[in-house]
């Protein structure tokens, strides 16, 4: 797992997947109105926040946290992502 146990390292490698996947629709992070991040204990919110952070400071998308169970071991954040997308 990309970051090992590091969750700042975890959570900027998901956002950087989460990118990746919305640059290939022609959009950009800017374009992400709601994150839902999933962590296995609540108390690891600080460094998940922090990269969360670090990455949506000037967009300021809706963001929900939730301690959930997650599937594969290694696996400390989660998150899902909703982004509007304009037309050409």
């Amino acid at each position: 797992m990309i970051g090992g146990k590091d969750l700042k390292a975890q959570t900027h490698f998901v956002i950087d997947k989460m990118e990746g996947a919305i640059i290939s629709l022609c959009g950009t992070l800017a374009d992400v109105d709601r994150t839902r991040i999933f962590v296995n204990d609540v108390l690891d919110w600080e460094p998940v926040a922090r990269a969360h952070w670090e990455r949506f400071a000037d967009i300021l998308p809706a963001n929900t946290l939730v301690e959930a169970r997650l599937v594969g071991e290694g696996y400390l954040v989660e998150i899902e992502a909703e982004a509007t997308l304009k037309e050409d």
